[in-house]
């Protein structure tokens, strides 16, 4: 019969030979599906990867999903690319690839590369375009100012289904554009730099929270199109935010339509399950050591930096990546080479990732979930380490729950859990997380933690979070932890947002409020963030009256502040404490402040005393509040941090929505001077490029 698919190819030599020896970065230009013209005819090239497959067909509504009709080519060179053009269909339209092996086994398949899906439960790839003309030069051009590792970095995380819901249907998911208008004036005012979303890659099960991944380089369409979230990423950088996606390159389901034995053989995923099967989450490993996958891998990093403007990626469960005996008992796990349990092949794909991502965009940050010792995951490639901007600290956020989930009684007895932080601090470049994974699966919420009546529980959170923002290193905090949820997060429901009615709750929001600004407007919280010269103990040793004081220090030593906590419900009146210089030391925030729900015990100011005490040559006399800290700043300008909160707050665009039809008048981030640079953009013909 005659030939429905043309001839026809976007692959060079050149493109085939960096793809098959791992080391082509943009594949999505290649692959997939791109509707353009060919010979005057509107239509859409399609090519796959399937080197071990016999036949290849594209079926879909076009052609009543007959497998025969539609025959792509493999191309002559051992490749295993399969390609061809199908005139008279464009975007929109719905397909999968018809894949039979060479043992005949027949199976439809999703595309790897696809732009677009349907929305879950359906399976089909879409015919689609991520054109989309942005308007966030003045963010792209100053970018580097708001993701430098001397900056401050105040992380909202988010699961975009369940932050907020149509509160008529509780039942249904806003759109990406919704979100953005109410979810911009909230971070303006709660004061993060960036917000961090749970994976929004299309994924078939909704519970798994994003992580169970299918479509790689398709935005979820359970909220939208591709131009609806390069919507919503657009208004959060018009409005001085940025934006860090989670993304999964260590495992992916087993569902018929995904990667698992795609062309009928393991091709993405190793054979022997020792290596590519993962028994925690009943998924499969990625062979990084095939030069194919870790093109389509790195790829898909590339993609999200390049066509969405994403300021960051944080890479989630690097630790089951590096180690072979990953959750595995002895017998089930294979050494490498030299006999270790150290994966290799992964170590060299994050350093390959990490070079390539900076290599292209300097400017963002990738960030490594990474729960064991391994070293160097921060430092750069050329100097042994993994290539990472920064790595969560796990050990902070177990150590910190478990000391502030203790009775205060008890904390002297545990006093190391919550100083031993301090002793690996400089290993890497730390981001202190309170992350979406302590607020399920029974382990309660935040304030479900702490200790004691209802006081008690707020005071011990607020006083947590004063030291997280004083500890040094980066911040991230999933979203309900700003006001205080009481219950664990549900990703069926919105968030109780009617708790902030409630003044314990609404105390905990104001506190994260003038925390964010503390720390976006004190140099010496972030100047020095991961560098043991912004960090110095004044008391360390106090167990029996749980008590910590040290000094963060900026560049300038007029920028030090001075930190006292006080990790009991006992008001410690004329408790004396060493003080890094004369002067009088104003306090900047009072975590126990009547604003934020406190007892008020209230203490202005302390003049220090020529009296040595712990070693320093001037010391004060402190009442020191129940379950609180102090911020103190000498000679600053005496206005409380709360006041200057109300009064600094940036006003977002009236109505986001209008955001998009002024674009002569772009909403520039506050005090930043634009830099000459080149725009990175995707302003592409809509039918010729995709």
């Amino acid at each position: 019969m005659q030939r429905s698919v043309e001839i026809y190819s976007l692959f060079t030599d050149f493109d085939v030979s960096l793809f098959r020896a791992g080391k082509h970065h943009k594949l999505y230009e290649k692959f997939g599906s791109h509707a353009l013209l060919h010979n005057g005819n509107a239509g859409t090239y399609f090519a796959v990867w399937a080197p071990n497959a016999d036949s290849v067909s594209v079926i879909g509504n076009f052609n009543g999903w007959n497998p025969y009709s539609h025959t792509l080519l493999v191309r002559w060179d051992g490749s295993g690319i399969w390609e061809g053009f199908v005139p008279g269909i464009g975007v929109g339209e719905l397909y999968k690839y018809h894949i039979r092996s060479y043992q005949g086994e027949m199976s439809e398949k999703g595309d790897p590369f696809a732009l677009q899906c349907e929305q879950p439960p359906k399976t089909a790839s879409v015919v689609s375009t991520t054109w989309y003309e942005w308007d966030d030069e003045d963010w792209m051009q100053v970018r580097h100012e708001h993701n430098g590792l001397n900056k401050p970095i105040a992380v909202y995380e988010m699961h975009l289904g369940s932050w907020i819901r149509d509160p008529d249907n509780p039942e249904k998911l806003l759109n990406y554009r919704d979100i953005a208008d109410k979810l911009i004036p909230y971070i303006i005012e709660a004061g993060f730099t960036h917000v961090e979303l749970l994976p929004i890659m299309e994924h078939p099960y909704y519970p798994s929270w994003g992580y169970q991944l299918t479509g790689y380089f398709a935005a979820s369409s359970r909220y939208g199109s591709p131009q609806d979230l390069m919507y919503f990423i657009e208004q959060l950088h018009r409005n001085g935010i940025g934006v860090v996606l989670d993304w999964v390159p260590s495992h992916f389901p087993g569902d018929a339509h995904g990667l698992h034995r795609f062309d009928g053989t393991h091709l993405y995923e190793h054979e022997d399950p020792r290596l590519g099967y993962h028994p925690d989450w009943s998924s499969y490993i990625f062979n990084y050591g095939r030069n194919e996958v870790r093109s389509f891998l790195i790829s898909n990093a590339i993609f999200w930096l390049e066509r969405y403007h994403v300021d960051g990626l944080r890479v989630d469960a690097v630790a089951s990546m590096l180690y072979l005996d990953y959750s595995r008992n002895e017998g089930e796990w294979i050494p490498n080479e030299y006999g270790g349990r150290e994966n290799l092949q992964a170590v060299g794909f994050l350093k390959e990732l990490n070079e390539a991502v900076y290599g292209y965009f300097p400017d963002v940050q990738t960030i490594a979930e990474e729960s064991t010792s391994w070293p160097g995951v921060s430092r750069p490639v050329y100097g042994g380490g993994l290539g990472f901007g920064m790595k969560w600290m796990m050990g902070w956020m177990h150590d910190t729950l478990a000391y502030f989930g203790r009775d205060p009684l008890f904390r002297q007895h545990h006093h190391g859990q919550v100083t031993f932080s301090m002793l690996y601090a400089f290993h890497e470049n730390f981001m202190l997380p309170i992350s979406h994974d302590e607020v399920v699966h029974g382990k309660g919420s935040m304030v479900q933690k702490m200790p004691g009546d209802e006081w008690q529980r707020f005071a011990n959170l607020r006083t947590l979070y004063l030291y997280m923002y004083t500890h040094p290193g980066t911040k991230l905090l999933f979203m309900g932890c700003e006001f205080g949820q009481t219950s664990e997060w549900n990703h069926n429901q919105s968030l109780d947002w009617h708790l902030m009615q409630y003044e314990p709750h609404r105390g905990v929001f104001e506190l994260i409020k003038s925390l964010n600004y503390l720390y976006r407007n004190e140099p010496a919280l972030y100047e020095y963030s991961f560098s043991a010269e912004g960090f110095e103990w004044i008391e360390e040793g106090d167990a029996p009256n749980s008590v910590l004081a040290y000094v963060r220090k900026g560049i300038r030593r007029e920028d030090d502040l001075f930190i006292i906590l006080n990790l009991t419900p006992v008001v410690r009146y004329s408790y004396r404490c060493g003080l890094p210089a004369q002067g009088e030391w104003t306090v900047l925030l009072n975590s126990d402040d009547h604003v934020y729900c406190g007892s008020d015990a209230q203490q202005p100011s302390v003049q220090a005393e020529p009296i040595r005490w712990m070693n320093r040559e001037w010391s004060a006399k402190f009442t020191l509040p129940p379950l609180a800290g102090l911020v103190l700043k000498r000679n600053p300008e005496k206005q409380p941090i709360r006041n200057k909160v109300l009064q600094s707050e940036k006003k977002p665009l009236k109505n986001v929505s209008e955001a998009s039809q002024e674009k002569k008048k772009p909403v520039k981030p506050a005090n930043v001077t634009a830099l000459p640079s080149k725009r990175r953009t995707t302003k592409k013909n809509p039918i010729n490029n995709n």
